[in-house]
Formats: structure tokens, C-alpha cells, sequence
């Protein structure tokens, strides 16, 4: 069997074509002004990382996702609402961050990212913690992630609930020290 090089880093032909879209994010403009900063030793790792895997079929996207000076509390900053819908559209396949919490911070708004992503057939690799969708283990990961996110709704879902009865001046008089009550005092 011979083995053929490729020459100047060209994919087999039978190899599928995945177009890799780079999001970087940093909390603060601190630093932002200078010439190298945490945003381009961001992409540098993420751009390294898709040449990596160009055997693969991965190829980076033109469009640069860049939030500097943006909390990633919120999926409300520039950046993410381009990419959902570049993703929407079509143009991309694979979302390449640095960490995980580039993206968000939110477990919530990353379950949101999840179901849009998985929906339009994207999958989401982070460089630095081996975690990656395109593979079993990565949509394991996330699934144990997501399944946390669901637990946290529900929990808040059911403080809110708890609060809300034992507030009212019909279920008890205790006002917030209900809440420590299993019954809230109303004797069922």
C-alpha cells in the first residue's frame, strides 16, 4: 500500500468539508488596546486547534466572533447573536471556543446555544478541556452538562413555587419563615 503525502495541507476527496467558526470573549476592556491580547492568544489556540483536525475535513470560517469587554452572563453581546444566526443560515458547522465559559457562563443560555445548535446539525468543541460534540464521549459530557442545567431550573422552578404559596396571606401568615415550614403551616 503506498501512502501519498498531500501536498500543501489538502483534504482527501472524500473527506466532508466541516466549516469551523471561532468565538472569543473576554469580560473586560482591560488590555483590549494592546497589539497581541487575551482575544487573538484565544483564536491562535482555537485557529490551531482547526488546523489540527484539517485531515478531518475542519476548515476556519472568514467571520471573526470576537466580545471583548462583555460578561458572558447573558447571550445578549454581538457576537453570539451573529453566530446563531450564521448558524441558523447554514455557513457553519463546528463552534471552536478556548474554554467553555467563553461562550457562556449561563447554564441555562448555553442549553439554548445546545438545542440551536443541535437542531441545525453544529457541533461545539472546546480546545483546553477535551471537549468535544463531534465524539461520543463530548455528547456525553454535554448531556451530564445539560442535565444539570434542567435540575437547576427545576429547582429554582420550585423555590419560586414554594415562595410564591407561602406568601400568600391565604396559605399562612408567616410570611417568609414559611419556607422553612415543610407544610407551610396549613396542616396539610
Amino acid at each position: 500500500m503506498s501512502r501519498r503525502k498531500l501536498s500543501d495541507g489538502a483534504m482527501p476527496a472524500t473527506v466532508k468539508k466541516l466549516r469551523c467558526a471561532v468565538y472569543t470573549r473576554k469580560s473586560t476592556d482591560e488590555g483590549l488596546e494592546k497589539e497581541f491580547n487575551t482575544l487573538d492568544a484565544q483564536r491562535d489556540a482555537c485557529e490551531a486547534y482547526v488546523a489540527s483536525q484539517r485531515a478531518e475535513g475542519w476548515l476556519l470560517v472568514r467571520d471573526r466572533y470576537d466580545d471583548g469587554g462583555f460578561s458572558g452572563g447573558t447571550l445578549e453581546r454581538p457576537a453570539p447573536k451573529r453566530l446563531l444566526s450564521d448558524i441558523e443560515q447554514g455557513r457553519i458547522d463546528v463552534i471552536v471556543v478556548y474554554e467553555i465559559d467563553r461562550l457562556s457562563r449561563s447554564l441555562m443560555d448555553f442549553a439554548k446555544l445546545v438545542e440551536t445548535m443541535e437542531a441545525h446539525g453544529v457541533t461545539f468543541v472546546s480546545v483546553t478541556q477535551s471537549f468535544n460534540t463531534t465524539t461520543s464521549m463530548g455528547r456525553l459530557t454535554l448531556n451530564i452538562l445539560l442535565s444539570f442545567a434542567q435540575f437547576e431550573r427545576e429547582v429554582i422552578g420550585e423555590r419560586i413555587r414554594d415562595n410564591s404559596r407561602c406568601r400568600a396571606p391565604a396559605a399562612c401568615g408567616w410570611g417568609a419563615r414559611c419556607r422553612l415550614a415543610t407544610t407551610c403551616g396549613t396542616g396539610s
